[in-house]
């Protein structure tokens, strides 16, 4: 058996023997632990904490947000409160870029106007409608003894086409570059509708020089019909800056008589004296008779007529005596 064995056993040696060896390292090529310090500086992860996210990855994929725009950098919280808002984009070519919501203008005194409620509009239609408020509004205002406290906003963004009429061109109201204003508020609590005839006049005629000085597109009463209780304002880009003001400030109502008698006056006497005075009351006269024809006055003077002589007697004549009833005739009965 030991026989066998050594037998079997001695191929098996001279086979390892005959398989070739790795050459030995060469002398410049990286040591193990040099290299596993390459593999691991390799890898995207390397040097961070595990379980980290991959925030330059993700940083560097977000889209990077514009720069503001000279705008925004003009319109500062001493001008107006108006925080930027995200682009819109709508259906139909609605929406902007470079929005705010505007909220309050500071008037140059630090007194701020609310706007009720605020308005979504591009940075430019903002900045010029604070401008507006600053510079005309609130020096007209104080011909009213009071200051401009607010304006009423009626309508600012909103997809839609021109006077919400469907299918009609993209209104600027939907490129977030109009607004609609109603009326000012005073700090008194007095609101001056702009549409309204019994507002003053003035106000109303200064109100409208400014704003056609001002903006691309005025519209107010007498324009169309959709704007009679309403001012729209516009920046609307047209051919060779073409601008359109169409507002008719309208004349006051005419005063109507009160239907109550006006109040007694002060210095007038008690009412049972006056009743007691004889000169406060008005003598109680008579109609006048109709007088005879032959009495009447002429209406036109004329020389007095000469008195007409007596008419004549006329002749008596003698009444026929009546025949009894008996004598009549016979076809009388």
């Amino acid at each position: 058996m030991l026989i066998a064995v050594l037998t079997l056993g001695a191929p098996g040696a001279e086979a390892r023997e005959r398989i070739p060896l790795p050459k030995p390292r060469p002398a410049a090529a990286p040591q193990p632990d040099e290299r596993a310090a390459a593999t691991e500086a390799d890898k995207p992860d390397a040097g961070r904490p595990e379980g980290e996210p991959q925030r330059a990855e993700a940083e560097s994929a977000k889209p990077q947000p514009a720069p503001p725009s000279a705008c925004r950098l003009a319109l500062t919280e001493q001008i107006a409160i108006a925080p930027s808002i995200p682009d819109i984009t709508g259906p139909g070519g609605c929406g902007g870029t470079d929005l705010v919501k505007l909220e309050a203008i500071v008037l140059p005194d630090g007194t701020r106007v609310a706007m009720t409620p605020a308005a979504i509009l591009r940075c430019p239609m903002a900045a010029e409608l604070a401008d507006w408020v600053r510079s005309d509004v609130a020096p007209i205002a104080t011909s009213l003894e009071s200051r401009l406290a607010a304006l009423d906003n009626f309508d600012s963004y909103e997809c839609r086409g021109r006077n919400r009429v469907r299918g009609a061109k993209l209104s600027e109201h939907g490129k977030a570059n109009a607004i609609d204003i109603r009326g000012l508020k005073l700090a008194s609590g007095r609101m001056v509708s702009l549409t309204d005839r019994a507002s003053p006049r003035a106000v109303r005629e200064s109100v409208r020089q400014s704003v056609c000085d001002r903006f691309a597109t005025v519209l107010g009463p007498g324009s169309d019909g959709y704007h009679e209780d309403h001012i729209h304002l516009d920046l609307a880009q047209r051919r060779r800056d073409y601008r359109m003001c169409q507002w008719d400030v309208l004349e006051p109502m005419p005063q109507i008589a009160p239907l109550l008698p006006a109040e007694r006056p002060a210095e007038a006497p008690p009412r049972d004296v006056a009743a007691d005075r004889p000169q406060d009351r008005e003598p109680t006269r008579e109609p006048a008779r109709a007088a005879p024809p032959e009495q009447a006055e002429p209406e036109t003077a004329e020389p007095a007529a000469q008195p007409e002589a007596p008419p004549p007697v006329a002749k008596k004549t003698k009444a026929k005596p009546k025949k009894p009833r008996g004598e009549r005739p016979p076809e009388l009965r």
